[in-house]
C-alpha cells in the first residue's frame, strides 16, 4: 500500500515540470486574449475586499486601518485553501482522459491544482502587500513566521484535496457536497469577523480546526504570533491527515483509472 503511493509520490514530484506547465496553461487559457490576464483575479478580489470591508467594517464598528488588512489576508488565504480543496475534489474526474490514456503518476493532478492556486495566490497577494504598505506593518518580527506557517497551511490543504479527489472519483456526488461544506465552513470560520467577536458562541472558533489554520497564516501578517494551540492543531492535522491520505490513495491508486 505505502510502497505504491511512495513510488507515485516520488514520480509526481520528479515530474514537476509537467504539473507546473499544465497548471499555468490552464490559467492562460482561462484568460486568453485578455489584456489584463490573470490580474482580473486580483481586480475581482480587490473589489470584493473593498465592498465587504466597507459594509462589515461599518457594521462591526471596526477601524478600517486594522480591519481592511485583516479581511484581505483572511479572504486571500482562505480562497487558496477553499479552491485547492474544491478543485482537488474534481482533479481526477477532470483529468480522466489523461489518466485513461497515459500511465502517468496520479498525484500530479493534485499537485497541478495546488500549483494553479499558488499562482492565483501570488496575484491576489498583491492586495495584501498594498494594504500593508498603506496602513503599515504591525510587527516586522512576526513576518518571517509567515513562511513556515504558509507551508503548514498548504500541506493541510493538499492532503484534504487528495482525500476529496480520491473519494469524488468513486462517488460522483461528493464534489457538490464538498462545495457545500466549504461554503458552510466560510461562515463559521472567523474570516470576515474577528475570532473574539463571538462571545456566547466562542466554542465555534475554539473547536473549529479551520479557524486555527487560518489564524496560523493570518496572525504573523497582522503583527501577532500564533499561539501554541494553533501550531499544535495544524501540525497534528498535517501528520495524521497525510498518513490517512497516503494510506487511502496507496490502497486505491490502481482503481482510479476505472473510476474516472
Amino acid at each position: 500500500m505505502f510502497k505504491n503511493i511512495s513510488e507515485d509520490l516520488k514520480q509526481s514530484v520528479a515530474s514537476w515540470r509537467l504539473w507546473t506547465l499544465l497548471g499555468w496553461l490552464e490559467i492562460r487559457q482561462r484568460y486568453a486574449r485578455s489584456r489584463v490576464g490573470p490580474f482580473w483575479l486580483t481586480i475581482s478580489m480587490g473589489v470584493m475586499i473593498g465592498s465587504i470591508g466597507v459594509v462589515y467594517g461599518s457594521l462591526f464598528g471596526q477601524k478600517m486601518s486594522d480591519y481592511l488588512p485583516f479581511l484581505a489576508i483572511s479572504l486571500v488565504l482562505w480562497t487558496t485553501f477553499a479552491q485547492t480543496v474544491q478543485e482537488g475534489s474534481t482533479a481526477y474526474i477532470n483529468s480522466g482522459t489523461y489518466i485513461r490514456q497515459a500511465a502517468t503518476p496520479k498525484l500530479i493532478y493534485i499537485f497541478q491544482v495546488l500549483w494553479r492556486n499558488l499562482v492565483i495566490l501570488a496575484h491576489n497577494f498583491v492586495i495584501v502587500i498594498v494594504l500593508l504598505a498603506v496602513f503599515g506593518v504591525k510587527s516586522w518580527e512576526t513576518l518571517p513566521v509567515f513562511i513556515p506557517a504558509l507551508l503548514l497551511y498548504l500541506l493541510n490543504a493538499l492532503w484534504i484535496a487528495m482525500v476529496a479527489g480520491l473519494l469524488s472519483a468513486r462517488f460522483r456526488d461528493l464534489p457538490q457536497i464538498v462545495a457545500a461544506l466549504i461554503q458552510i465552513a466560510f461562515y463559521i470560520t472567523p474570516i470576515i469577523y474577528r475570532p473574539n467577536a463571538l462571545t456566547r458562541f466562542s466554542f465555534i472558533v475554539e473547536f473549529n480546526p479551520l479557524a486555527h489554520l487560518i489564524d496560523l497564516v493570518r496572525a504573523p501578517l497582522i503583527g501577532q504570533m500564533p499561539d501554541l494551540v494553533t501550531w499544535s492543531v495544524a501540525i497534528v492535522m498535517a501528520v495524521f491527515g497525510w498518513i490517512l491520505a497516503l494510506a487511502m490513495t496507496g490502497r486505491y491508486l490502481k482503481r482510479i483509472p476505472y473510476w474516472v
